[in-house]
């Protein structure tokens, strides 16, 4: 029993893992605001040293660890946005973001009888309505990637149109990309207006603004884009579509937070923050987890404001709490992502 509580009580049982994100105010963005926008400045020296410093200065063991890995899927964005993704590989992924962690695992952490699933489901437009039927009455929403991913560069009615088409299907959550063009030459009123037409033909879905930051060269950039983006109404910012040469790192995060700080500083709204792209194993999420936590606090550890766009955490995420239960390691073809 006491194993129980402690895992309740650091896991956030206590908050539904499902569809919290849909009861938050939405952000209805503010007007383009350009000298907050070129005024931004990031110590780059100053971040490293931040990111280098964190695995040694935060670290949880055993119980506490399991708590914090089980916290983690009920964030997770499973996906599965390959070439060869069909119906049944997608069927297949539902199945497992409702029932993320085997059973025997969750019995022996004292967690049976609790709902643990993961945040989302996201797929390619293609598989919105298979997703949605999958899911059935489950509350776990469904996210496409939308306006011409990974490239974003589709003619702009036809992003519209897409988006459009998504939320038709059933999707919850968009996850857009933006036009990395915009960033790169400065055109920063390009980029708002961009962003306000993909927030508007969401409409009720929250919409995540995929900066694609390793396509964007300097820290500066983030946090301009981020500033823009948030502006024009995104829910959520993301740092990639983990099709870049460099996708989630913990500098790039940690100048999204900060951006996200000072946003809800200036206007009072709550940005989502989602990291995507190359974040494979659990020792890396906790990194992710503690940083969430000490720049913004701990409501952003809930996945109504915290999402990790991941396809093969989950795997290593169960296979080290079957070792925290059993005191051995398994295979990984013993955890399945799909």
């Amino acid at each position: 029993m006491e194993r129980e509580s402690g895992l309740r009580r650091l896991a956030g049982d206590e908050a539904s893992p499902m569809l919290s994100n849909h009861a938050a105010v939405r952000n209805p963005g503010m007007p383009l605001d350009l000298s907050w926008v070129l005024d931004s400045r990031v110590n780059l020296s100053a971040t490293e040293r931040r990111v280098a410093t964190l695995p040694g200065r935060r670290t949880v063991k055993k119980d506490a660890q399991a708590a914090w890995l089980l916290k983690a899927v009920t964030c997770i964005d499973l996906t599965t946005l390959n070439g060869d993704d069909t119906a049944e590989r997608v069927k297949r992924l539902c199945a497992k973001a409702m029932n993320p962690i085997r059973a025997d695992i969750l019995d022996s952490l004292g967690m049976s009888g609790h709902s643990i699933t993961t945040g989302a489901i996201c797929v390619y437009h293609r598989f919105v309505a298979t997703a949605v039927e999958a899911l059935g009455d489950s509350g776990i929403p469904v996210a496409a990637v939308s306006t011409g991913f990974p490239a974003g560069l589709s003619p702009h009615h036809l992003k519209v149109k897409e988006i459009e088409a998504s939320v038709a299907d059933g999707a919850k959550e968009i996850d857009i990309v933006i036009t990395r063009e915009h960033v790169l030459t400065g055109n920063w009123t390009a980029l708002y207006e961009e962003m306000r037409d993909y927030r508007a033909a969401c409409g009720d879905a929250h919409v995540k603004a995929i900066l694609a930051t390793g396509d964007l060269k300097t820290l500066r950039n983030v946090t301009k884009a981020s500033l823009v983006c948030m502006m024009a109404g995104a829910d959520f910012i993301k740092t990639s579509t983990g099709k870049e040469g460099v996708n989630a790192t913990l500098a790039v995060t940690l100048t999204m937070l900060r951006a996200i700080r000072a946003y809800q500083e200036r206007t009072g709204i709550k940005i989502g923050y989602k990291p995507a792209g190359g974040i494979s194993a659990a020792k890396d999420v906790l990194n992710y987890q503690f940083l969430m936590k000490d720049e913004l606090g701990r409501e952003w550890l809930e996945p109504d404001l915290f999402r990790i766009g991941a396809s093969s955490l989950l795997a290593d995420i169960e296979r080290q709490l079957e070792h925290h239960v059993t005191g051995a390691y398994s295979a990984l073809n013993r955890h399945p992502i799909g």
